[in-house]
């Protein structure tokens, strides 16, 4: 066991994990949409990330904690970019690392110790998004992967030709109707060389491509129109377009209600991707649920689930989307729940590494054997000069005014040019309506806060939080808890080091109990679960549990009583694995010359049949290729900082690496 110090920090180049200006240019090239896609789902493509400045996780995922059908917000805003201009790059690295340094270190957070003893050595991670790849592990243990792109058999389907009969031209009619974006009460459109077989086409093409829309056929004057219309107004619009109730009409009994579908996705995260395709096919994102959320900047492989939505109108979705791809379908009974995963597989490759062969051996095996400290990883806890934990602890204290100033004040770090122009508006008038108009996108939640401030007033704050959706409020507690267990957990390991001891908790099914002194030997460290703090948790009965207790009065807070006045607020706790050892363990050095060429194939790559890479046995770099499967919640990059023996903090490695940005 070995702790992290400034000397350990200082050795060489490790990218920034999650530097999006990096790839932006290349991902703007790329997401570009062929004509065979509605124009009115080009708005929005390149605009899908959320634009919160708190971004972090949701709440840990724990046994037997009751888990509901994810749910995604649909709104599609423009963002824009507040840093510099590529023409200004030199100076943009610069201010970006300056900014940086007021960001978070893993030292401020509770990340100090390591569990391994060999020599750590640098590495780049994630210096292409290509490099992290993850793939889901369902629910009866096996790895997803995209491996077949076809769809399905179904008589009931209609012919491919529902997609191209109708023009662009028709198709944004049709679409204001359905919308009713216009004072149309109905679209009529010609039936050119007309025949039943032409008729009954574009009959299809209305009612499954717009949900809510009857057609019946009209003659005028000598020729024959398809009439589009509603069939009951704006009411049956919105019920046909939730989950409760999708195209009845349309959809065979005998078929399963929802398509299961693999979705790998490049560069974008899950509830990004969700909102894309919801757009595309008209439809509210509530109807597709999943079992976890993925990494942005990574490809990843995952199951979606999606309600009375053919598998011919999905696999459709690969003619149109770049970064995307739809396959392996097929038709269940039921929907995904959030937390059913097993587990997640990655590969990932760290490119120039310095290590020697006999280090990374060490390292690898370590991992393999050992394992690494469970931490909450850096992304919990945001990426700004204001962590989440802090607004998390002063909604514990019931200090509204704090986190209404800890979300509105103006912060150092590195910031979008509105999120600074709202802050500084914020701080001169302390008027919410005039803030508010200093922000192009209204739903981060900084945006939330002040909508909510204008409609309840500024003695309302806890109604005026409220309007933030109920996931993010959690967001910002569910970090405090983390900072907590980071900081116990390492008290932990610096008292006892990596055995278990008499008063350590184990889970005896879903049940904290304690280990006895004559029970001992009975368990190992992989055993040894630790609390995140709660009104329902039991205490480790040896030194920690006062070092809970201190933590927490420190705080201001009552560790003998986790309820809050709201109760959304109230902290029930769980428990948490202090050692994880990932399984599936393998990995191999390679060398390489170019460092823009893949290191590895994707699934995409097996499907269009290329080769895998062949390596020189010498090259000007090295690369370390690790695969490894971890269970849910656990941090892909808490495995990679044990390896490394590296603080994975943007801040330290921005710090580290302003050449190697330049």
């Amino acid at each position: 066991m070995t702790e992290l110090t400034s000397v350990s920090l200082k050795r060489g180049s490790v990218a920034i994990e999650d530097d999006d200006r990096v790839a932006s240019a290349e991902e703007a090239k790329r997401q570009k949409v062929s004509e065979c896609c509605p124009a009115s789902g080009q708005d929005g493509l390149e605009n899908s990330s959320l634009p919160s400045s708190e971004k972090v996780p949701g709440p840990p995922e724990t046994a037997g904690q009751g888990k509901k059908t994810s749910e995604v917000p649909s709104e599609e805003e423009e963002e824009e970019d507040g840093l510099s201009e590529e023409g200004e790059e030199e100076e943009e690295v610069e201010s970006f690392a300056d900014m940086m340094k007021h960001g978070l270190s893993e030292l401020d957070v509770g990340i100090s110790k390591f569990v391994s003893s060999h020599q750590g050595f640098s590495g780049i991670l994630k210096e292409r998004y290509s490099d992290f790849v993850v793939h889901e592990i369902g629910r009866d243990g096996r790895i997803s992967h995209l491996s077949d792109l076809s769809v399905p058999v179904d008589e009931e389907d209609p012919s491919e030709d529902v997609f191209t009969v109708l023009t662009a031209e028709e198709k944004q009619r049709l679409e204001e109707l359905q919308l009713f974006k216009n004072k149309e009460t109905s679209v009529a459109i010609e039936v050119i060389e007309d025949t039943k077989e032409k008729r009954t086409i574009i009959h299809q093409a209305i009612k499954s491509l717009f949900p809510g829309l009857e057609t019946k056929t009209e003659d005028r004057e000598g020729k024959k129109y398809i009439v589009a219309y509603h069939a009951a107004g704006r009411k049956a619009l919105a019920k046909v377009r939730t989950a409760a109730d999708p195209r009845k009409h349309s959809w065979p009994k005998s078929r399963g209600s929802y398509c299961h579908f693999v979705l790998y996705k490049e560069n974008k995260d899950t509830m990004d991707a969700i909102n894309l395709l919801s757009k595309y096919l008209r439809v509210k994102p509530n109807i597709f649920s999943y079992m976890g959320t993925k990494d942005k900047r990574a490809i990843t492989v995952q199951e979606i689930a999606v309600l009375k939505i053919t598998a011919q109108r999905l696999a459709h979705l690969n003619k149109c989307l770049m970064n995307f791809k739809l396959g392996n379908f097929s038709y269940q009974k039921n929907p995904l729940k959030l937390g059913e995963l097993q587990g997640n597989h990655f590969t990932v490759v760290l490119r120039n590494i310095t290590g020697t062969d006999n280090q990374v051996e060490q390292a690898m095996n370590s991992l393999k054997e050992i394992g690494f400290i469970n931490y909450y990883g850096m992304q919990r806890f945001g990426t700004t000069a204001v962590p989440t934990y802090q607004v998390g602890r002063a909604i514990l204290q019931n200090s509204w005014a704090e986190v209404m100033d800890l979300i509105l004040k103006p912060r150092s770090g590195a910031e979008k040019g509105y999120l600074v122009k709202c802050r500084e508006e914020w701080a001169k008038t302390k008027d919410p309506a005039a803030a508010l108009r200093k922000l192009p996108v209204k739903r981060c939640v900084e945006g939330q806060l002040l909508r909510g401030l204008s409609k309840y007033g500024m003695k309302n704050i806890v109604s005026a939080f409220g309007i933030i959706p109920r996931n993010n409020r959690l967001m910002y507690i569910h970090s405090y808890q983390s900072y907590v267990w980071n900081n116990m957990v390492s008290k932990r390991i610096d008292e006892y080091g990596l055995k278990p001891v008499p008063g350590d908790l184990v889970l005896k099914g879903a049940t904290a109990t304690f280990i006895e002194e004559d029970d001992v030997n009975n368990y190992s460290i992989h055993d040894v679960v630790m609390p995140l703090p709660g009104f329902d948790v039991i205490y480790p009965k040896h030194k920690i549990s006062e070092a809970y207790r201190e933590m927490l009065t420190a705080d201001n807070l009552d560790i003998d009583n986790m309820r809050h006045k709201i109760r959304d607020y109230s902290l029930s706790g769980a428990y948490r694995k202090i050692i994880i050892r990932p399984q599936n363990v393998s990995w191999e050095v390679v060398a390489y010359d170019d460092p823009k060429i893949p290191l590895f194939n994707t699934d995409v790559d097996n499907l269009e049949g290329k080769p895998p890479p062949v390596f020189a046995s010498e090259g000007k770099y090295r690369a370390l290729k690790m695969d490894f499967s971890l269970p849910p919640s656990t941090y892909a990059t808490m495995a990679i900082r044990e390896v490394l023996k590296m603080d994975t903090s943007i801040k330290n490695q921005t710090q580290l690496n302003t050449t190697w940005l330049r």
